[in-house]
């Protein structure tokens, strides 16, 4: 049997899932208790909103940082060194005595908690390929989707029975839950001859050699900008929901509930059909339905259509960014087992730093105006679209004839 049908099984595939958990849990889980974060550090609200964006900034930098090494040195110790600083962030922002701290230790969390998102992907790149590594991103990609589901939910439960400062100890025991679940299931994936020498130098090269790849980039930049349809949705969907259409924080919570069951479903459907039909017309679909969905958006904005217009739009729209998910990613990794880890570096970069420059852009016109994520989306997905036309629907077909392996997720 060869070896690395020994290395992958059930428990690893699980272990590597909950890898995918740091981004969401981490953003979401605490959002119920930022007002009562806000009064207790005595912060403005524009500060307090700063624990957000420095997590978002650290879950990117920290995957161009961790991808890189895990190249040079496998997976497993930077996965448990990034796991280990996880927890002991999560408790310093526990302890945090001002909002100074509470910002600065939410950067670190989010350098930590991007080490898990990286290696989750990089991984599973070392020990799949063809068909199953797309339906390994698909499966990936739904554990993100309901993460981001849950994450709210279990943190309103925390808020009754404890403060913020207990919801930030929740997610060191999650952190450390995850470690000890490392620790007994995780083996290296990427043996010592298949790594990658050198330092800097080396590292600053693959990422050139990378960047000129006209599919890798296409890939990259498809990703970033659909990502930056989706955080601009999570920032700006509450205030045209409830401040717009009047919805209460119950109704919101089953909007919420409904876009992100999408996520899963199409990002489960996504894997699937790659592997059966075609990666590019997979992305194909998913990009159409953005820019379906983001269109929707723009048209209720100017023509104060219904709520059913928004909920059916933002449904489309967000099962849309799922749908493009498991396609861009094996199109970016496919090609690069070797430099897998800081491939999928520059994949997670572009999801955070994107969305994090589009987030803010929602508020521009205000609480009560719907145009500016009507605008921000159909943006992104018009940049999504034309950047497929412009690097990837022309790409070789080379897949077809490559033979999938006999590794099942």
């Amino acid at each position: 049997m060869p070896r690395r049908e020994q290395v992958i099984g059930r428990p690893l595939a699980v272990v590597l899932g909950l890898l995918t958990i740091f981004g969401p849990i981490s953003m979401d889980l605490y959002l119920p208790v930022l007002p009562a974060l806000t009064a207790e550090l005595r912060s403005a609200t524009s500060a307090a909103q700063l624990t957000v964006t420095a997590c978002l900034l650290g879950l990117a930098l920290g995957q161009i940082v961790a991808g890189p090494l895990s190249d040079r040195f496998g997976r497993r110790r930077p996965l448990l060194a990034g796991v280990v600083a996880y927890i002991l962030t999560s408790a310093l922002c526990a302890l945090s005595p001002a909002i100074e701290t509470l910002v600065a230790a939410r950067f670190v969390q989010g350098l930590a908690g991007g080490v898990g998102i990286v290696i989750a992907q990089a991984a599973g790149r070392d020990v799949y390929s063809g068909g199953r590594l797309v339906r390994y991103y698909g499966r990936l990609t739904v554990i993100g989707g309901l993460a981001a589901i849950v994450g709210p939910v279990i943190g309103g439960q925390l808020a009754s029975v404890t403060d913020w400062r207990g919801i930030f100890l929740f997610l060191s025991a999650v952190g450390a839950a995850i470690l000890v679940a490392a620790l007994v299931v995780f083996r290296e994936t990427l043996p010592p001859p298949e790594r990658v020498a050198g330092g800097l130098a080396r590292t600053g090269r693959d990422f050139r050699r990378l960047l000129g790849d006209r599919v890798f980039l296409g890939a990259v930049l498809v990703t970033g900008f659909v990502n930056a349809a989706l955080f601009a949705y999570l920032s700006g969907a509450t205030y045209v929901l409830q401040g717009i259409y009047g919805l209460s924080p119950q109704g919101y919570s089953f909007a919420f509930g409904l876009n992100s069951l999408g996520f899963m479903v199409f990002g489960f459907a996504a894997g699937r059909l790659a592997e059966r039909w075609s990666e590019t017309r997979t992305l194909v679909i998913g990009l159409v339905m953005c820019l379906v969905g983001a269109g929707g958006l723009l048209a209720t904005a100017a023509l104060h259509l219904p709520l059913i217009a928004v909920i059916l739009s933002l449904f489309t729209m967000v099962s849309g960014v799922a749908a493009t998910t498991p396609p861009t990613t094996s199109l970016a990794l496919a090609n690069y087992p070797g430099i897998a880890g800081t491939a999928s570096s520059l994949l997670g970069l572009a999801r955070f730093a994107f969305g994090g420059l589009a987030a803010p852009l929602v508020g521009l016109g205000g609480a009560g105006d719907a145009a500016p994520l009507g605008l921000v989306t159909v943006a992104s997905a018009a940049l999504a679209a034309t950047v497929h036309l412009v690097c990837i629907r022309r790409r070789p077909v080379e897949e077809s004839s490559q033979p999938y392996d006999s590794l099942a997720v």
